[in-house]
């Protein structure tokens, strides 16, 4: 069984920044492809940037150039580094630890709460 931890949301003003972070636990981080997602109030839950065990990266238009994920598989972490946040932004961020497409396992995750 993978556990996720997160951690590193918070309050933070608009144009601030934050690093969330995600800890997996077991031992199939390297093969994985790790991912956050979030979800507001109301909303859906969406993809914000994933990384394959590759180092590949993709993200949400809406984060491009202000987001940067990265892993660091000797530790089982994989980051995201928020920039330039803005009130949007707000949500519950959940990590994401994919090995299929069937097999994956989520974080309890992290609230992100930028003010105006």
């Amino acid at each position: 069984q993978v556990q996720l931890v997160e951690s590193g949301g918070g309050l933070v003003q608009a144009g601030g920044s934050l690093r969330l972070s995600c800890v997996a636990s077991g031992s199939i981080f390297s093969i994985s492809t790790m991912g956050w997602y979030r979800q507001a109030p109301g909303k859906q839950r969406e993809l914000v940037a994933t990384i394959t065990s590759g180092g590949s990266t993709n993200y949400a238009d809406s984060v491009k150039g202000r987001f940067t994920i990265s892993r660091d598989n000797a530790r089982n972490t994989v980051y995201l580094q928020m920039n330039e946040l803005k009130p949007e932004d707000t949500a519950a961020y959940y990590c994401k630890l994919s090995v299929t497409s069937v097999r994956y396992y989520w974080g309890q995750g992290t609230q992100v709460t930028v003010s105006s």
